[in-house]
C-alpha cells in the first residue's frame, strides 16, 4: 500500500509541478533604523508606516506577500545605532531603510556590507558615503555634493569671493564643507575660515565661535548643521547683532526641514531668521504628492494630529519603501530566493555574549542590490531612478528666502541648468545652459530688510588698518617717495590711490609702510612676493603688471600705460652734395629709370611709322628716344604723338610721372628742412645683436625680461639707480663705465628725456605693452572695487589732472628720424608701374597684330622671284630667311602712308587682272 502511495505522489508532482509562487514567503521583513525623536525621524516614521500599509493594500504588487516593518531607534548615538543595527539584522531583513545620520550610516554600512543587506538611506547625505567602500549603501535622497555646488553657484551669482563655513564637526558637516570648498575653488572663490563645533556644545561656546568669525573680513556665512540644534547658531548671531545689514546667511536644507516640520513657527523664531537664504530639496508638485499631503494630518501613525511634522524627508522615506517593494517583486519574479545562511566569520569567541552567530547573510543580497539600481518608477519625490554613480537622477533644490512670517521661493537650482526661476522639470527637455548670462534668481530680502545684495565683506574688525607697502625709491620720486607728512608718502601713484579710495562707498583704514632701505630702488618682485606672503595687505606704487606677478597676487585695473623702450645717444645728420638722391631707394631709382627708357621705346615704336618727328637716321632716332623719355619727367617733351595707342601710353605714363615727381619733392623737402637724427642703435633687435652694454633701472622687471625673454647675457646689463646715473652712462657711451643704450619703461623715459632737454631719444618701437596697477592679495574684493574706482577717475578726467600735476614735462619727439624712414621704396609705387607696364604691353600687342595683318596683305612676290633668279641654286635656306626677316624690318620701317598706298595699288591691280581674265574667257570659241 505504501508503495502505491509513493507512486501516486510521484506521478502527481510530475503532472502537477509545484509552482514557484508556492515557495515564496508570506511575509518579508524590512528594517528601519533612525532616530525617531528628531526633526527628520518625526517625519519619516509615519511616512514609512503609511507606505507599508499602501504596499500591502495594493493587489498589483508582490502578489499578496506582506511587508513587515521592523523599526529600531538609534537615539542620535553612534554606539546605540550600531547595537540596534546588529539586533535588527537578527530579524532576517532583506532591506534596511535609514539612518538619517551620516555618522551612523558610516558604521552601519560595514554591517550591511558583511551581511549583504541593501541599505536605503533617505537622510544620510554625506557625499563620502557614495564611495566604493560601501557597495550596499544606496541613497534615496540627493547627496550634499549637489547642495554644495548649488551654494557655490549662489555665491558666484552675487559676486562674493569668500565665505565662512559654520558646521557641525562630524562626518555630515566635515565632508559636506569639504565639497563646498572644492565647488567654490572652481568659481574662483574660497572658504576663508572653517568654524566647527561639536553637536553637544552649549550655546555659550557657539557664541564664542561667532565672536571670533565676526572679527574676520568675510560677511558671508554658510551654516551646515543638524536641524535639531541649528537654531542655536542664529540665536547667538542675533545676540551679537550679526543678523543686521551687511551680513549674508546661507543655510543648507536643515533649516527648511525644521520650519516645514513645525505646524506653526513662533514669531520669535522667525525674527531670528529674517533675510536668511536656504536650500530645500525640490520635489515636483504632482497630484500624487498633493493627495499624500492631504492625508498627512489624518495619518494614524503620527503622535499628534494636524499638518505638523511633515518635511521633504517624509517623501523620500515613503518612496524608499516603494523602491524596495518594486525591486522585491522583480527579484521574486526572477526566481529570487529569500534565504539566509550563516557566516563562518561571525562566531562568538569564548565568553562572548554578543551572539554574533545569530547574524545571517542574505543569500540574494547582491541580486536584489542590482535590481534596486535598475528600478525606475515615479514616486512622491519625483522620478526614482539611479545613474551610473548610484545617485538619484535630476538633483534639484528650491532656493528660499525667509522674510516676514515664512519662506519665499526666489528660484530653483538643478544640476541641469543651475540657477533658474523656471521649475527644473520644464528645463530637462531643453539643452543644458549653465552660462553666467542664463543664471537668474528673483530679488531677495537680506538681513537688515534691504533688497540690495550685500557686498559680502568688510575690513577685519580687529583694530588693524590695511597694511600698504610703498617702494622707497631713489630716483624718479615724482611717482612715489618718502614724505614728512602724517601720511608718510607722496607722489603720482599715491594721489591716484587716494583718489580711488575716496570713491569707494565705505571707509578703508590704512597705513603706508615703506619698502626698501632708501639707498637703492627695491626689488619690485620682492615687494609683490611680500604681499603674497601676507606681510602686507597691498602694494601701492609704480608696479608693473607682468605675468609672473599676476600668478601670486591680484592687480587692479591699470592706471598708467607702460612698455619698454630703448634710449640711445643720437647725432644730427648734415646735408651732403648727394642729398638729392636720398628721397628714393636704389631699387626705386633703377626701376624708375628703366621705365623711362621702356616707355620711350614703346612710344617710338608706336609713332615711328606715322609720325615724322620719330623718323630719321638711326643716330637721330636713338637720341629722340632718350630725349623724349626723360623730357616727360618735366612735361617738356616737344614731340607730338599722333597714334591712338601712343597717346594712351603717354597719358598713363604722365600720370605715373606726376605721382613720382610729387612724392620726390615732398620727401626731398622733408630731408632738407627737418632736422635729421641718427643713432648707431636702431632698436631692440640691433641692441640684441650687438655686444654693447645695456643700462636698466635698478629693481625694474626689465632686467629679468632682457635675461629671461631676450637671452641677453647678464654681463652686458648695467643696473642704474636714478636719472643722473642714466645721464653719466649715456655720456660715456661704450667707454668703461658707460652704456650704449638704456632699456626702461616709457613713463620713466619721458621724464628722463624732459630732464635732459631732449638730448637723447628713443630708437625703434615700444617692444612690450603693459601697465601699472596696485597689487592686493589673491581674491581680495578691494582689488575689484578699486578697479571700478580707477575707471571712474579715468572717465571723469581726474586721472589726467593728477598726471598733469606730477608728470607735466616738456614734450620730446619720442623717436628719432631715420633716413631710411623718409626714403620712398618700390613697395609704394609698384602698383603704378604695374598699370603702366600692362598698358605698354597691350599697346605693343595691338600694334604688332595690325602690322602683321598688313604684312600678310603686302606680299612682294616680284621681288622674291627676281631674287630667286639671280641667286644661285646653292643658296641656303638661312639666306632666304635672312632676306625674309630683312623684308619684314623694311616693311615695318616704311611709313604708314606708303604702306597704305602700296596696298591700295595692289588691290587695284588685282581687280584689273581679274577683269581681263573674265573678258578673255568670254571671247574664246566654244
Amino acid at each position: 500500500m505504501k508503495g502505491v502511495l509513493l507512486i501516486l505522489l510521484s506521478l502527481w508532482f510530475i503532472w502537477f509541478p509545484v509552482s514557484s509562487s508556492s515557495l515564496k514567503p508570506k511575509v518579508i521583513n524590512i528594517g528601519a533604523l533612525f532616530t525617531v525623536n528628531s526633526v527628520i525621524g518625526g517625519a519619516a516614521k509615519p511616512a514609512l508606516e503609511a507606505a507599508i500599509d499602501d504596499v500591502n493594500s495594493e493587489p498589483n504588487i508582490l502578489n499578496g506577500i506582506e511587508l513587515k516593518l521592523v523599526l529600531r531607534d538609534t537615539n542620535c548615538s553612534g554606539f546605540i545605532g550600531t547595537m540596534e543595527a546588529l539586533q535588527l539584522m537578527q530579524s532576517d531583513i532583506v532591506v534596511a531603510i535609514g539612518p538619517q545620520s551620516s555618522g551612523i550610516a558610516h558604521v552601519i554600512s560595514h554591517v550591511v556590507n558583511e551581511l549583504h543587506v541593501p541599505l536605503l538611506s533617505f537622510g544620510a547625505t554625506d557625499p563620502s558615503l557614495a564611495s566604493l567602500q560601501f557597495p550596499y549603501f544606496l541613497r534615496t535622497t540627493h547627496s550634499d555634493y549637489f547642495q554644495m555646488y548649488a551654494i557655490a553657484d549662489i555665491v558666484e551669482y552675487y559676486g562674493w569671493r569668500e565665505v565662512i563655513a559654520i558646521f557641525v564637526d562630524d562626518d555630515y558637516g566635515r565632508n559636506g564643507i569639504s565639497i563646498l570648498g572644492d565647488a567654490l575653488a572652481k568659481k574662483r572663490a574660497k572658504i576663508s575660515y572653517k568654524a566647527a563645533f561639536s553637536p553637544e556644545d552649549p550655546v555659550s561656546k557657539i557664541n564664542d565661535l561667532l565672536v571670533e568669525v565676526n572679527l574676520m573680513e568675510s560677511r558671508v556665512f554658510v551654516v551646515h548643521v543638524n536641524p535639531d540644534s541649528g537654531l542655536n547658531v542664529f540665536s547667538a548671531a542675533k545676540t551679537l547683532n550679526m543678523m543686521s545689514g551687511g551680513y549674508v546667511w546661507i543655510a543648507t536644507d536643515w533649516l527648511p526641514s525644521y520650519l516645514d516640520s513645525r505646524e506653526a513657527v513662533d514669531s520669535d523664531t522667525m525674527n531670528l531668521l529674517q533675510g536668511v537664504v536656504a536650500l530645500r530639496r525640490y520635489t515636483p508638485d504632482t497630484d500624487h504628492k498633493k493627495r499624500f499631503m492631504s492625508r498627512w494630518k489624518d495619518l494614524k501613525y503620527k503622535e499628534s494630529s494636524g499638518p505638523g511634522g511633515f518635511n521633504s524627508y517624509a517623501l523620500y522615506a515613503y518612496d524608499s519603501v516603494w523602491l524596495a517593494a518594486h525591486a522585491l517583486e522583480v527579484f521574486l519574479n526572477k526566481d529570487g530566493n529569500v534565504s539566509f545562511s550563516s557566516d563562518p566569520k561571525l562566531r562568538d569567541t569564548n565568553g562572548s555574549t554578543l551572539n554574533l552567530s545569530s547574524l545571517r547573510v542574505f543569500d540574494g543580497g547582491q541580486q536584489l542590490l542590482q535590481t534596486l539600481l535598475q528600478t525606475n518608477f515615479t514616486g512622491l519625490s519625483g522620478q526614482v531612478q539611479f545613474d551610473q554613480q548610484r545617485d538619484l537622477i535630476h538633483p534639484a533644490f528650491d532656493v528660499l528666502n525667509i522674510d516676514g512670517t515664512g519662506a519665499r521661493r526666489i528660484g530653483y537650482w538643478s544640476n541641469h541648468s543651475h540657477l533658474s526661476i523656471v521649475p527644473p522639470e520644464n528645463l530637462y527637455t531643453k539643452p543644458p545652459n549653465i552660462s553666467s548670462g542664463s543664471q537668474h534668481l528673483n530679488n531677495a530680502i537680506w538681513p537688515g530688510e534691504t533688497s540690495e545684495p550685500p557686498r559680502g565683506w568688510v575690513f577685519p574688525n580687529n583694530g588693524q588698518p590695511l597694511r600698504i607697502a610703498v617702494p622707497n625709491r631713489v630716483g624718479y620720486k615724482e611717482f612715489v617717495s618718502k614724505d614728512n607728512s602724517p601720511q608718510g608718502v607722496k607722489g603720482y601713484c599715491i594721489d591716484v590711490f587716494e583718489a580711488a579710495i575716496k570713491l569707494l562707498p565705505y571707509a578703508v583704514p590704512r597705513t603706508y609702510m615703506l619698502f626698501g632701505d632708501g639707498t637703492k630702488n627695491p626689488s619690485y618682485n620682492d615687494l609683490v612676493y611680500q604681499v603674497f606672503q601676507n606681510k602686507y595687505d597691498a602694494a601701492v606704487g609704480d608696479i608693473t603688471i607682468v605675468t609672473n606677478r599676476t600668478k601670486i597676487v591680484d592687480f587692479t585695473q591699470p592706471y598708467m600705460e607702460s612698455g619698454l623702450v630703448v634710449v640711445a645717444p643720437i647725432k644730427e645728420v648734415k646735408s651732403t652734395p648727394w642729398s638729392f638722391l636720398k628721397p628714393f631707394t636704389k631699387e626705386m631709382w633703377f626701376v624708375t629709370a628703366a621705365f623711362f627708357l621702356f616707355v620711350g621705346a614703346v612710344v617710338w615704336i608706336l609713332e615711328h611709322r606715322m609720325n615724322h618727328e620719330f623718323r630719321g637716321p638711326p643716330r637721330q632716332q636713338l637720341i629722340t628716344i632718350f630725349w623724349f623719355s626723360f623730357s616727360t619727367m618735366f612735361f617738356s617733351h616737344r614731340e607730338n604723338t599722333v597714334s591712338t595707342l601712343g597717346r594712351l601710353v603717354l597719358i598713363i605714363w604722365l600720370f605715373v610721372v606726376l605721382i613720382i615727381n610729387s612724392s620726390y619733392t615732398a620727401s626731398l623737402t622733408s630731408i632738407l628742412t627737418v632736422q635729421q637724427l641718427t643713432s648707431g642703435i636702431q632698436g631692440i633687435d640691433s641692441l640684441i645683436s650687438s655686444s654693447e652694454l645695456i643700462g636698466v633701472q635698478d629693481g625694474s622687471f626689465a632686467y629679468n625680461y632682457l635675461v629671461d625673454e631676450l637671452n641677453i647675457a647678464r654681463s652686458r646689463i648695467v643696473q642704474l639707480k636714478n636719472p643722473e646715473a642714466y645721464l653719466r652712462a649715456l655720456n660715456l657711451g661704450p667707454k668703461p663705465g658707460g652704456v650704449a643704450a638704456i632699456v626702461d619703461e616709457l613713463p620713466y623715459i619721458e621724464l628722463f628725456l624732459s630732464s635732459t632737454k631732449c638730448l637723447y631719444r628713443t630708437v625703434g618701437q615700444e617692444f612690450t605693452k603693459s601697465g601699472w596697477g596696485f597689487a592686493f592679495q589673491r581674491d581680495s574684493p578691494l582689488a575689484v572695487d578699486l578697479s571700478t574706482a580707477i575707471l571712474r577717475l579715468s572717465e571723469n578726467g581726474d586721472l589726467q589732472k593728477i598726471h598733469n600735476k606730477w608728470l607735466k614735462h616738456r614734450e620730446c619727439s619720442i623717436q628719432i628720424n631715420q633716413e631710411e624712414e623718409n626714403q620712398l621704396d618700390l613697395s609704394s609705387f609698384w602698383g603704378l608701374f604695374l598699370i603702366c607696364g600692362i598698358a605698354c604691353v597691350l599697346a605693343l600687342t595691338f600694334f604688332c597684330y595690325g602690322v602683321f595683318a598688313q604684312y600678310r596683305r603686302y606680299s612682294p612676290d616680284d621681288e622674291e622671284t627676281e631674287l630667286e633668279e639671280i641667286e644661285p641654286s646653292r643658296s641656303s635656306r638661312r639666306s632666304i630667311r635672312s632676306t625674309s626677316f630683312k623684308n619684314i624690318i623694311d616693311f615695318v620701317d616704311k611709313k604708314e602712308a606708303v604702306i597704305k598706298d602700296m596696298l591700295k595699288r595692289k588691290n587695284s591691280n588685282e581687280c584689273k587682272q581679274t577683269g581681263h581674265s573674265s573678258n578673255g574667257q568670254a571671247s574664246s570659241p566654244t
